[in-house]
């Protein structure tokens, strides 16, 4: 027997039965995501590695431990993409979007590679929904972003949730606050883990997402970035958080929300669930006002967040939709030929059909679709095909009509 070639470890198939389910979830994603004047953007599935490296920050995890890189034939370095916004912004400069009259809201749902421990809800290939705005400095859009998140998971019936913030401050008042977290660190070093030894020289706020309970507690007693904040920073906070009471969201402040990619500045917030465990986070963003500046485009601010699809469909509730369906079984060449007709005719008038090429009996072709839940069964024989009266057969009920092409149509109707 040949060997077989399995699925790569840390990817993962998405069968028909649960694409469904998907396919559920993010048309409810795009009708909210439009509802805000957002607009789907589709950039590139690879980019040039220096894009990520800049964007996200060269210490970052990310970068140094997650990224799938390789070159290409012509020697150029690419990687898969790790996240979004610097693809976003890229796109932006490049297509000169910012001269437009669109709004610069975008979302995007697709595919991201990080080289992580495959772990439940956490994939090396994951899905993730992204929404960002530009050129909107007023605090009251971060309020506005954090309340179409809420928004989105009260439309998706997702339940225990709880909505954190935190500013990180911004070029001016930051750099003092790493300088003091930095010694706290330096003090507690010996008691932290490697990775975050590593972090006390490379960048101390990240410290803050270790997940190993011995480092959180210690992180515990570091000093709070809020304490730091520059006078811009403060107001800028002060009026996010009155928005969103303005807003009627409930919320709470966690001065150890600091996000792990480098481009944050100012607000930044993350929306947890109880029924995630450890890795509780459904969603996160902030606001990045040096990004675009910093790739060579103009200096317009932006603001965003990613949610992974593969935890958020974990807590979005089942709900069993039975599939309606018309199974369509025939007998002979003749009625084969005229069910091939019919299954034309009935998809073109929206009715969802399922005809098989396969030679089965009658009972065969019943067993099959009771067992596929199909709606209805349309049978056809000789005797139909020449009096070109059908059985229809409702599979719920039972009940069998016999019926024209019109009146099959207008029977499904009328019991949809």
């Amino acid at each position: 027997m040949k060997k077989q070639i399995p699925a790569v470890k840390g990817t993962k198939d998405i069968l028909p039965r649960e694409a469904r389910a998907w396919q559920s979830v993010e048309t409810v994603v795009k009708r909210v995501c439009e509802l805000y004047g957002y607009r789907e953007i589709r950039t590139p599935i690879f980019e040039a590695t220096e894009l990520f490296e800049k964007g996200t920050g060269e210490t970052s995890d990310i970068v140094i431990k997650e990224m799938y890189t390789f070159k290409d034939k012509g020697g150029r370095s690419l990687t898969l993409r790790p996240e979004y916004t610097p693809s976003v912004v890229r796109s932006i400069i490049e297509n000169r979007l910012y001269l437009k009259p669109d709004p610069l809201r975008f979302y995007f749902m697709g595919p991201m590679f990080r080289y992580d421990k495959p772990q439940k809800g956490r994939f090396r290939q994951f899905h993730q929904l992204d929404v960002e705005v530009f050129a909107e400095e007023d605090p009251a859009v971060d309020a506005e972003l954090v309340e179409m998140a809420d928004f989105l998971l009260k439309e998706l019936k997702v339940s225990e949730i709880q909505t954190l913030v935190n500013s990180v401050g911004c070029k001016v008042c930051r750099p003092s606050y790493i300088t003091k977290l930095r010694t706290h660190a330096q003090k507690e070093k010996q008691e932290l883990c490697e990775d975050c030894k590593r972090k006390v020289i490379t960048n101390p706020l990240r410290i803050f997402d270790c997940k190993l309970e011995t480092c959180q507690a210690i992180a515990r007693d570091f000093p709070k970035i809020t304490d730091f904040l520059c006078p811009e920073c403060k107001e800028h906070f002060k009026k996010f958080c009155a928005n969103l009471e303005f807003f009627g969201l409930e919320y709470r402040i966690e001065p150890r929300l600091v996000r792990g990619i480098d481009y944050y500045t100012k607000t930044t917030f993350e929306v947890i669930s109880s029924k995630l465990g450890a890795q509780d986070a459904i969603l996160g963003g902030g606001r990045y006002d040096d990004m675009m500046k910093e790739f060579g485009g103009p200096d317009i601010c932006g603001i965003g967040f990613a949610m992974g699809m593969e935890r958020l469909l974990s807590v979005v509730p089942v709900t069993k939709q039975k599939e309606q369906f018309l199974y369509l079984a025939y007998l002979g060449d003749e009625p084969k030929r005229a069910g091939m007709i019919l299954a034309q005719f009935l998809r073109k008038e929206g009715v969802e059909c399922l005809m098989e090429y396969r030679e089965k009996s009658l009972k065969n072709q019943l067993s099959r679709a009771n067992k596929l839940g199909a709606t209805w069964t349309l049978i056809i024989g000789d005797d139909e095909v020449k009096k070109r009266k059908y059985q229809l057969k409702n599979m719920v009920t039972g009940q069998q009509t016999e019926c024209s092409q019109e009146e099959i149509l207008n029977i499904i109707r009328e019991n949809t």
